[in-house]
């Protein structure tokens, strides 16, 4: 790496610095405005929203860092254009792969950072400060252990599998204790979803009750559960697939398939992951073509292609991931869309500057 690599590669962190601090500041400010109207719910104050907004950054940092990569390498080597100073470079005979080169460099610190904090920060963070606003919001119930989110009701012990959407749980186990802590009723249900009255209705409904030395069971296709524990409070217990670091979704699509069970929200999440953590080399390499050859241009010009570009490419990844389980299209191929399209129009840009 020669003086020049290094002063290319400062030039361009600095601006993906001063963008990603900009980015945080509006996304910690939209967090923290979420919060709002949970604030008094129980011992739920200012102070832990600010706290809940602040394990949330590093989360941020690991999804914006492609957008911030994208916009900031402009404004860091549309400093080095604006100065004349790549031109200079091109005279002492740097090609524009050799520039690519350099920004590529840079990159790769990036994507190690990404990493970083895409696997051992963001996500326990993230689950922290969800847990710790359980807790704060509802204090009469706990949760804890594995296999689902364990939720203590009253005298209630409630298991529930995935969440599938806001309100819908892919399945739901009921274990009622008497005030001796001795087992009184087991009870499963294929799926729960939770009404607007606060109630749940409970598809696919089996319990078994034990009384002097007898069981009896009963069997529903429907049945509606009264509990004090809402949607919400099981949603904060229970992580979505993009939640996950990659590691444990490896191990989770390997025990779903193992099951037979489908297995593609999962197989979508863990590409998606690395996909997005790729995006952020072509992403830098975007910036080299507006800042050399014909297709140099001013520093507002490039502040606004690259917002736009930055945009177009965060809507076509939440687009794609919204619609992931909708179209009957291979997950891999899905995840893999947005950075694909990255990749092909910053090397053919490349590739025809002059």
């Amino acid at each position: 790496m020669t003086l020049l690599d290094r002063y290319v590669i400062r030039s361009m962190l600095g601006g993906v610095v001063l963008v990603m601090i900009v980015l945080l500041v509006l996304g910690a400010l939209f967090i923290f405005v979420g919060q709002q109207d949970d604030i008094g719910t129980g011992s739920y104050t200012v102070l832990d929203a600010l706290w809940f907004t602040a394990l949330n950054i590093p989360q941020q940092v690991y999804e914006l860092l492609p957008i911030s990569a994208l916009i900031g390498a402009l404004v860091g080597l549309g400093t080095l254009a604006r100065g004349s100073e790549i031109t200079i470079m091109r005279a002492a005979g740097w090609s524009v792969w050799r520039l690519a080169g350099a920004v590529a460099l840079g990159a790769l610190l990036l994507f190690g950072f990404a990493v970083l904090v895409g696997e051992y920060l963001g996500p326990p963070l993230q689950q922290m400060a969800k847990q710790q606003k359980a807790f704060r919001k509802f204090a009469n119930v706990s949760f804890g252990g594995h296999g689902g989110a364990w939720v203590r009701d009253g005298r209630l012990l409630i298991n529930v599998a995935q969440q599938s959407s806001e309100a819908e749980f892919a399945g739901m186990r009921i274990f009622e204790l008497s005030p001796r802590h001795e087992l009184l009723a087991v009870a499963r249900a294929a799926g729960a979803e939770a009404l607007a009255d606060g109630s749940w209705r409970l598809r696919d409904f089996a319990e078994s009750r034990f009384a002097n030395e007898t069981v009896s069971t009963t069997a529903a296709r429907e049945r509606t559960f009264t509990a004090s524990t809402s949607s919400e409070f099981l949603g904060l217990t229970v992580a979505e697939p993009s939640q996950l670091e990659t590691r444990v979704l490896w191990r989770l699509i390997a025990n779903l398939q193992a099951n037979g069970l489908d297995a593609r929200p999962q197989v979508f999440a863990f590409w998606s992951r690395i996909a997005r953590t790729a995006a952020i080399l072509f992403a830098c390499l975007l910036a080299v073509p507006f800042v050399s050859g014909s297709m140099r241009a001013g520093s507002g010009a490039r502040t606004a292609i690259g917002l736009l570009l930055g945009i177009g490419f965060f809507l076509l990844q939440r687009m794609v991931e919204s619609g992931a389980i909708v179209f009957d299209v291979s997950p891999v191929l899905l995840a893999w869309f947005p950075t694909a399209v990255l990749a092909t129009v910053a090397l053919t840009l490349i590739a025809r500057t002059r």
